[in-house]
């Protein structure tokens, strides 16, 4: 009887220890402050967003995959994730999520599936210190299912002052809204005198969009290029059939995005050619960039670097 009792002391005494060492609200706030000002400052996310939705999805940063993972937004690994895992109960069974070497490594990536996702862009043309703007955006947006999420969080960052690490900061990287579309002067580029066509301009690279009754002939006469050049320039067959409203580049795409376009998160329907149209790449650069092979398949929520190579641990 003795043993038993010896033993389930030995088990249950690191469990008492932690439970009273739980981390508090504002040794949290003090721990990773410096962390989300950074993250505002390089990624354009409110400082104040940031903590609240740390503090949340990490219970203060006392819960298992904060402590155990350095994972304080509960973020999952999906099939590219090639660093060090941890494995919990989630929506489902024994779930895969990212482990960390440390904790500013979970903050640069939350930042980055934010930035990368399109259906939160728009939130970055907010007044960078509009917490409750962010708030209500998230939440529409469908950040999470709860829905009160939006009110939890501002109560968060007004119970703790959070706002307070919103002020004075200037965010050092364009809106990734901009860049996506931004119509050229078309009286400097008109080819035929009978035909105005609009050219747009991404990535410093001019574009058009296919109207009804173009074909790659017709287009390659009316802009006056060779024949292999606008296959080259989009990567497509002479041969491919053209859709209405399609965008085409009449100039060779780039090595890489622009400089407020990092990465993007993967939606569903989409593939690395879709990606590569979408910012100016050139398609064999974006696979080079995220170490894949040609052909392989993307998972909805997978990250795309779009200007640096993809770490080998991550």
């Amino acid at each position: 009887m003795r043993l038993y009792s010896y033993f389930f002391l030995l088990a249950f005494f690191p469990l008492a220890i932690f439970a009273q060492n739980k981390q508090t609200r504002e040794e949290y706030i003090n721990k990773y402050k410096d962390a989300a000002i950074y993250q505002m400052k390089t990624q354009g996310v409110p400082a104040s967003i940031i903590l609240a939705q740390g503090l949340l999805e990490s219970d203060n940063g006392n819960s298992y995959l904060a402590i155990r993972a350095n994972n304080h937004f509960g973020i999952k690994c999906h099939k590219t994730w090639t660093g060090p895992t941890v494995h919990q109960d989630d929506d489902a069974k024994n779930e895969c999520f990212r482990k960390y070497s440390n904790p500013e490594k979970s903050y640069k990536d939350h930042s980055d599936f934010l930035r990368g996702a399109r259906r939160y862009s728009i939130l970055f043309d907010l007044d960078p210190t509009d917490y409750k703007g962010w708030a209500h955006g998230l939440k529409k947006a469908g950040y999470a299912t709860n829905p009160n999420y939006a009110e939890m969080l501002i109560k968060i960052i007004e119970e703790n002052s959070l706002y307070v690490y919103d002020k004075g900061i200037s965010v050092e990287v364009q809106s990734p809204t901009k860049g996506l579309g931004d119509l050229v002067d078309i009286d400097k580029f008109v080819i035929d005198l009978n035909k105005h066509r609009k050219v747009y301009t991404r990535n410093r690279i001019k574009y058009i969009n296919v109207k009804k009754g173009d074909s790659y002939a017709s287009l390659t006469k009316e802009l006056e290029l060779l024949p292999w050049q606008l296959a080259s320039y989009n990567e497509i067959s002479k041969e491919t059939q053209l859709k209405e409203g399609q965008e085409l580049y009449i100039q060779p795409k780039r090595t890489k995005a622009e400089v407020n376009h990092s990465v993007h998160v993967v939606e569903k329907g989409e593939t690395m050619y879709s990606i590569s149209q979408m910012y100016g790449i050139k398609l064999k650069s974006l696979y080079r960039k995220n170490r894949m092979k040609i052909g392989e398949e993307l998972e909805v929520g997978q990250v795309i670097q779009l200007r640096k190579r993809k770490a080998k641990d991550s």
